[in-house]
């Protein structure tokens, strides 16, 4: 048992070096021997749990996508109606992002990069599934407005990610009341007007 959790343990370490990094220096300049070094790990020993630096970069997205989503819909319901859902499901990323920057901040970069393959990138995507199955009820109901998933997700909750960087710089500060705004404001720009 205590053999198993030491292994837990030194791929957790790899997966938090490797978030570090790529947040402090970008993909390209995290080398699989500044993760090592960081994760207090040989170098070898990273292939003891991924194949090359691609499958560590893919699996920590994997890891820290699932982690978000867990966060993300543990307090909803399938049941609640769709503003209700929407909006407990916004403000719980947003207080993922907000509290958990070093992971959102991670997932943010993994949206603008290659390093990501589709695979990965689809294996993501399932996580958030009971978001785009409220935004297809919602759309049924003529709630929603009838775009794609990626727009609604690029209007309704891809501006986190900006105001999370902002904070991050210190150029902006998310108080109670810009979370408000920004909630309106990511409603309002994907629900039907009336």
């Amino acid at each position: 048992m205590a053999k198993l959790q030491k292994s837990i343990d030194k791929r957790n370490a790899l997966v938090k070096a490797t978030i570090e990094l790529v947040n402090n220096n970008g993909f390209h300049a995290t080398p699989m021997s500044k993760i090592a070094k960081m994760a207090n790990v040989s170098p070898a020993t990273i292939y003891l749990y991924f194949e090359n630096k691609q499958d560590l970069v893919n699996q920590t997205y994997i890891d820290v996508k699932a982690e978000y989503t867990n966060f993300a819909f543990s307090t909803y319901n399938h049941a609640m109606p769709v503003e209700e859902g929407f909006k407990l499901i916004w403000n719980r990323i947003a207080d993922f992002k907000l509290k958990e920057s070093k992971n959102a901040l991670f997932l943010a970069q993994c949206d603008n990069t290659p390093m990501i393959d589709e695979q990965s990138r689809r294996e993501g995507i399932k996580h958030l599934q009971p978001l785009l199955d409220l935004w297809e009820r919602g759309r049924q109901e003529g709630i929603i407005k009838p775009l794609s998933d990626y727009l609604l997700y690029a209007y309704a909750i891809n501006p986190l990610s900006f105001l999370m960087i902002m904070q991050k710089r210190g150029v902006f500060q998310l108080d109670r009341i810009h979370l408000e705004e920004a909630y309106e404001s990511a409603w309002s720009s994907i629900k039907v007007c009336k």
